[in-house]
């Protein structure tokens, strides 16, 4: 008895089946005719899978393996060949909906432009809280320069003369001392078989440069 049953129910799958196959056109897999038509026909997943593989022993559709999944469709040699008209048509709703996707693609790109201006804009609560911080310290400047107006141990211009007369003095003789060291020791690298390095670090000398001074520029 139950076999008698079953063979009307999956004749009924397979031509729920084959008529959504013809229908759509395309590759499913089982999986996804399944997911497609189990809520509106209360098809089973396996009752899909039997119909399919039958259809295709039959012959009724087309069945390729990839890997580990099988994929179904339609086989265009039953379809009826589309007339010339229903050609043009369907070049027509082709050339329409690629100017729709053209459209919906640039669309996107500057919304997503504009998504991306926005993300690096501050918000307002942000813009206020920068703000109050911005008059924090334009208040805190102000204090300190009034501070610095009102004090009484300023520099005096013979002061400052004073102090850059002598740093120009020092610096000069610096200038002078480097001159004659460089040359003093470029005249013993000469006959020195080994490196500057090499003889620096023999020496244990040290120069400007090993410490990060640098000379100031005259003035």
């Amino acid at each position: 008895m139950s076999k008698g049953r079953e063979g009307p129910a999956a004749g009924g799958a397979a031509a729920v089946l084959l008529r959504y196959l013809r229908e759509q056109n395309r590759p499913y897999s089982a999986q996804d005719v399944f997911g497609n038509l189990q809520r509106e026909h209360g098809l089973g997943k396996a009752a899909v899978v039997k119909a399919l593989e039958q259809l295709a022993q039959q012959g009724r559709i087309r069945e390729k393996v990839y890997g580990k999944q099988k994929v179904y469709f339609a086989d265009q040699e039953q379809l009826p060949a589309a007339s010339d008209e229903e050609l043009r048509g369907l070049d027509g709703e082709i050339a329409a909906l690629s100017a729709q996707l053209q459209a919906l693609q640039q669309g996107c790109r500057q919304m997503e432009a504009e998504l991306r201006e926005l993300s690096g804009s501050m918000t307002t609560p942000e813009m206020a809280r920068e703000v109050e911080e911005l008059r924090k310290d334009c208040a805190g400047y102000a204090d300190k320069l009034e501070r610095i107006k009102s004090a009484t141990n300023h520099v005096t211009l013979e002061e400052k003369e004073k102090v850059c007369s002598e740093q120009r003095l020092y610096c000069k003789e610096w200038r002078k001392r480097k001159r004659m060291a460089t040359e003093l020791l470029d005249a013993i690298l000469e006959g020195y078989p080994k490196s500057k390095k090499q003889f620096f670090e023999e020496v244990g000398i040290e120069t400007d440069e090993d410490h990060n001074v640098t000379l100031p520029a005259a003035v």
